[in-house]
């Protein structure tokens, strides 16, 4: 009864305009403060817990999504605050599908009501104009829902400054299948043939045909008697026979000797020694965004669970906390910045160290 009572008395304290104020006035000095260091481009957030927060408060289930809902609008704000341009959440994995039918048609409901509420023109997205884009595979996703995803993609696409990845449905190996796929599609595909002027074919047909008249005219002004048939008329005339469709050598007029060889109409594809991570990356649902600076996971669960797999890289910094979604904010997500930024720091002078030796010992040589 009496922790009762002192919960009650500090959230009157925390919500009382002069306290309100000072902490917002702190935020603000402290995200001012990182801006000044460099900011990961790239951010994931695996957020993880919102069931066990429930669990653990004695809430509906439902009720810890919508807890970790507002979590993702605070970490959202104090993102784009920083100069984060591009903020990927795994918000649905494909295996979710497996749990309750009752908690993923609440999710899907639930999901529903935020993305409209997330694309409300003058809220959170809109203020630091960032557009919503949501990857992983929509035909698994019933109409309704759907039609909510593109409504709120289309109400925000004119935000040009900052991007909200929401991943749902969504599995990296699906990801890395479909990119696959797409690129297999794109080398199956004949390239446009271009006809060589000057090419091998072209000169050997040329030559053929120029010796094969010469012959002719040589023979038949050898020939004795006009009734004779000599063995290379008599050649041709089978040759003729056997291709009626097609004129016989000596009947190509003059001038058009350059008649372009079948060859040079061959289907040709890609090649596809020529494909590389490059090409890969090119068709995965990320394509054309910054590589993945930093990955969190929330609950203290320290794995992946198929989630960016292909986006993570060496210089990717994976962090693992044990706080549960609902409970990640800008004190627990400061300290990740902080250590990221001193990372960083450390990379780029350790670069500059090797590139001033090597540069030292080129002089010495």
């Amino acid at each position: 009864m009496a922790s009762m009572h002192l919960s009650q008395i500090r959230r009157w304290l925390l919500q009382s305009p002069p306290v309100e104020w000072g902490i917002t006035q702190l935020r603000e000095l402290i995200i001012g403060a990182t801006r000044q260091g460099p900011i990961p481009q790239h951010v994931a957030f695996v957020m993880d817990g919102n069931r066990r927060f429930a669990r653990s408060h004695g809430i509906e289930t439902v009720e810890g999504h919508n807890l970790g809902f507002e979590a993702l609008a605070r970490v959202l704000e104090v993102c784009y605050k920083s100069g984060v341009k591009v903020v990927t959440v795994y918000a649905f994995s494909i295996e979710n599908f497996k749990r309750s039918k009752y908690e993923v048609d609440a999710l899907m409901d639930m999901a529903k009501v935020k993305l409209s509420q997330l694309a409300q023109h003058g809220d959170l997205l809109d203020r630091y104009g960032a557009c919503i884009r949501v990857l992983g595979q929509r035909e698994l996703v019933k109409e309704d829902v759907l039609e909510a995803i593109d409504r709120a993609v289309n109400m925000t696409a004119k935000n040009k400054d900052a991007i909200l990845n929401i991943c749902c449905p969504y599995t990296s190996r699906d990801e890395i299948t479909t990119a696959i796929r797409d690129t297999v599609i794109d080398y199956s595909k004949p390239l446009p043939s271009q006809q060589r002027s000057f090419s091998e074919s072209h000169i050997t047909h040329a030559i053929r045909t120029q010796h094969l008249s010469a012959g002719i005219l040589k023979v038949r002004s050898d020939s004795p008697s006009s009734g004779a048939t000599s063995d290379t008329e008599e050649s041709i005339s089978t040759s003729t026979t056997l291709h009626p469709d097609s004129p016989p050598e000596d009947s190509i007029p003059e001038g058009e000797d350059d008649v372009p060889d079948l060859k040079d109409f061959r289907d040709t594809f890609p090649d596809p020694e020529t494909i590389t991570p490059e090409t890969l990356n090119d068709h995965m649902f990320t394509a054309g965004l910054p590589p993945l600076d930093l990955l969190v996971r929330t609950s203290g669960v320290e794995r992946l669970s198929d989630f960016m797999l292909w986006q993570c890289h060496q210089d990717t910094e994976i962090v693992f906390l044990k706080c549960l979604w609902p409970e990640f904010d800008l004190w627990t997500f400061l300290p990740v910045i902080v250590e990221w930024q001193w990372k960083r720091r450390k990379g780029l002078e350790r670069e500059k160290g090797s590139r001033s030796g090597s540069e030292k010992l080129m002089k010495t040589v």
